[in-house]
């Protein structure tokens, strides 16, 4: 096992709304916070777009790389990418926007 303490942590996260059941890409350094920040409708992006549900997330220990990551998710065709690795889940909630 890699020791990880002291080595800061930043996450890219997923989540679908179930409301509009569409996806919202978000970057954080403290994952378990900001979900339940979305989860108080404390982030406007979300606030309206709640009940919402974590589907996927990846973690990373270069700021840099984390936002890059990011980005790439927002693009046209890393959403395309998102959306083929996540079939079976975004099928399975319902999602309608392949």
């Amino acid at each position: 096992m890699v020791e990880t303490s002291g080595v800061s942590r930043y996450y890219v996260y997923i989540l679908f709304s179930f409301k509009d059941k569409k996806l919202y890409i978000g970057f954080t350094m403290n994952l378990k916070a900001r979900l339940t920040d979305h989860a108080k409708g404390e982030v406007r992006a979300t606030k309206i777009r709640r009940p919402l549900k974590l589907i996927y997330y990846e973690y990373f220990t270069s700021q840099k790389d984390a936002k890059a990551r990011e980005r790439f998710l927002k693009s046209g065709f890393g959403r395309s990418q998102l959306k083929l690795a996540l079939k079976a889940t975004l099928i399975k909630l319902g999602y309608k926007y392949f």
